[in-house]
């Protein structure tokens, strides 16, 4: 567009805004300032460029940058959604392997603490007290995604205190007692969801070693 083209635009969309603004169901529309502005960003340029200058939004680096910038937050949405669509398939299919009674054997994956919230609010809040022991397990053992050491580190903010303290205490247990069971253990569940804290401490007593001579 070259200086004429502009400053008829600008005319325009003053025009727009003088009457808008006799309109008192048009006093709060946003779009016709923002054009309205945008044009005469645009007339000032041209203004302070050399005569005869052509206006072209691919070398406005304001333009550009709001280019970039809606190209980044789409994508940002984009991964949104396909996270998202994840998270709500591996729910399903953790909600498949618990009506066949198969949930224990499944081995944890990147992002299943996502999942575990997923299945809490389809819940309507409740806690799933088999997820939350399944990851605990899980979680202790160092099964599938938690044999990362920074997998387990993520997990401290990721997961509640309750499932913490369930998978310090039976990593504990484990150790006391090699081979001990889960049914044996699973006493550890209730007193993790009733006394996270107490069971934290009860868990890090017992990695104190033991006194010489003992």
């Amino acid at each position: 567009m070259d200086a004429g083209a502009v400053a008829a635009a600008l005319e325009d969309a003053r025009f727009d805004a003088r009457q808008a603004s006799r309109y008192e169901d048009l006093a709060d529309e946003v779009r016709g300032p923002a054009e309205l502005a945008e044009w005469e960003r645009i007339a000032e340029l041209l203004a302070a460029a050399v005569p005869g200058t052509v206006y072209d939004p691919d070398v406005d680096d304001v333009v550009q940058a709001e280019l970039a910038t809606d190209a980044a937050a789409a994508a940002a949405r984009e991964a949104e959604l396909r996270e998202a669509a994840r998270i709500a398939a591996r729910a399903d299919q953790l909600q498949e392997l618990r009506g066949l009674g198969t949930l224990g054997q499944a081995e944890p994956a990147e992002g299943d603490e996502a999942v575990r919230d997923e299945l809490t609010r389809r819940a309507g809040g409740y806690v799933q007290a088999d997820v939350d022991s399944w990851l605990a397990h899980a979680l202790a053992a160092h099964r599938g995604h938690y044999r990362d050491p920074a997998a387990r580190e993520a997990a401290a903010s990721l997961l509640t205190p309750p499932v913490l303290a369930h998978a310090a205490l039976l990593g504990e247990l484990v150790r006391l007692v090699p081979g001990a069971g889960a049914d044996e253990l699973a006493f550890a569940a209730r007193l993790a969801t009733t006394e996270p804290e107490a069971v934290g401490a009860l868990a890090a007593f017992l990695t104190r070693p033991c006194p010489e001579g003992h």
